[in-house]
């Protein structure tokens, strides 16, 4: 695991722990050590079966850890989808997973949602894309209120068609944003895919960190576990305990070879995760 002074941790269980089905991967990270896990939407369809449902909320509950961040419903990840907030004749369809998202999250204490954006589509002019991101942002703002929940956007690399790939681009959307809907909306600063895009890490920190409202990590080059490449995630984690954040670090990364290995590189720290955000 990181160092202590990373301070309070999760594991990204759709991508550490693939060794076993998903519905044994939260046993999995707590007996590894975790207290807390994220996960991407992790059905299917948008709207999945409340059997689904179910299965997944149980295997959280029955491992005893705490769900931090969820993603929402994101398309067809795998063909290279990222997303439906921006994509026109998805809103119902966004509007429906999110109901199941803040449900999901108020049973199992989540409150931290992951929209994932779109892609750029041919069929749509991005402006248009832009005012349905922004109507949906709206649209979700008092849910996620009334649920005590933050939404995030998150920058991404390896997806051409993806419009929001710095921390800029992300803090455009929310710039946007009513006055009334404006405090709802946070940056996921996922730190591997801001290096590959070219941010200046430690700028950006001290220049944004206010509007961060959750962060994962993995190294550069290829994703890995934090030691594997030449990132400073110590230096940069620690730089934003300084600056405050208080919330947990994801780690969300492709283990080199089994997951445990990795661990075992990392060390064995853990800690536990607050339920609530800290934003």
């Amino acid at each position: 695991m990181p160092p202590e002074r990373w301070g309070p941790v999760d594991a990204n269980i759709s991508m550490l722990f693939t060794e076993v089905p998903l519905a044994e991967r939260p046993a999995t990270a707590r007996a590894a050590g975790f207290t807390a896990v994220e996960a991407w939407w992790p059905f299917e369809a948008a709207v999945p079966a409340d059997t689904e449902v179910a299965r997944f909320e149980q295997a959280v509950r029955d491992a005893g850890v705490q769900l931090v961040a969820l993603n929402g419903f994101a398309g067809d990840m795998p063909a290279g989808d990222r997303g439906i907030l921006s994509w026109p004749g998805r809103q119902r369809e966004f509007l429906d997973n999110l109901d199941v998202v803040l449900g999901l999250g108020a049973r199992l204490g989540c409150r931290r949602f992951n929209l994932l954006y779109g892609n750029r589509i041919d069929a749509a002019p991005a402006e248009a894309q832009d005012e349905l991101a922004m109507e949906n942002l709206v649209l979700a703002a008092p849910a996620a209120r009334k649920a005590g929940a933050v939404l995030l956007l998150e920058p991404l690399s390896g997806a051409s068609r993806y419009p929001l790939r710095t921390s800029g681009d992300v803090l455009g959307v929310l710039g946007r944003l009513p006055g009334d809907s404006a405090d709802i909306a946070w940056l996921l600063a996922d730190l591997y895919h801001l290096r590959v895009n070219g941010e200046d890490i430690p700028a950006m920190l001290d220049r944004v960190y206010a509007r961060i409202g959750h962060v994962q990590v993995a190294d550069v080059p290829g994703r890995h576990e934090p030691g594997t490449g030449t990132a400073d995630l110590d230096g940069w984690v620690t730089r934003l305990r300084q600056l405050g954040y208080q919330g947990p670090i994801g780690l969300e990364y492709a283990p080199l070879d089994t997951t445990a290995a990795g661990l075992h590189h990392l060390g064995t720290a853990r800690e536990v995760v607050p339920s609530s955000p800290e934003v």
